[in-house]
Order: structure tokens, then C-alpha cells, then sequence
């Protein structure tokens, strides 16, 4: 849980209600890390984009299910349960 405001699901209107719709669809739900920038739908929307080319759907070696073990592995290690 984030101990900043946040815009719950059902809460969300306009670009937000768009972006919670999309990630709903990719996992089934929206994730805390997703809330912890809904109060700027602009800022959720380029760090969103910026997740999957860089990090996500990069040209790279190593496999997406590698990337995804590497980013659990860190927020584990830095006590980030997001």
C-alpha cells in the first residue's frame, strides 16, 4: 500500500479510467505501482511507455521472463513489495 493519495479503480475518469482499463486487461488487475501515479494520468502514461520499450520489449540477450526474475529480484532486495 503507498502512503501517498491515490485514485482507486473505481474512482478513475477520463485518461486514468483508460490506462487502469489497459492494465487491467494485460494482468487482471491494477497494480499498486500503477496507483502510486494515478493522481498524474500524464506521468502514469509515459513512465507505462517507457516500461514496456525499455524494459519490457527491448531489443536485448535476454529473455522477457529473465527481465521480469531481475526486477521481482531488486524489489525483493529493496524491500519494494510493488
Amino acid at each position: 500500500m503507498t502512503w501517498i493519495h491515490t485514485i482507486s479503480p473505481p474512482e478513475a475518469k477520463g485518461r486514468l479510467r483508460k490506462l487502469y482499463d489497459e492494465a487491467i486487461r494485460r494482468s487482471g488487475r491494477v497494480f499498486e505501482i500503477v496507483r502510486a501515479q494515478s493522481a498524474e494520468p500524464h506521468v502514469l502514461y509515459a513512465s507505462l511507455g517507457l516500461y514496456q520499450a525499455s524494459v519490457m520489449h527491448p531489443s536485448s540477450p535476454l529473455p522477457r521472463w529473465f527481465r521480469e526474475l531481475i526486477g521481482v529480484t531488486v524489489s525483493r532486495l529493496n524491500e519494494c513489495y510493488y
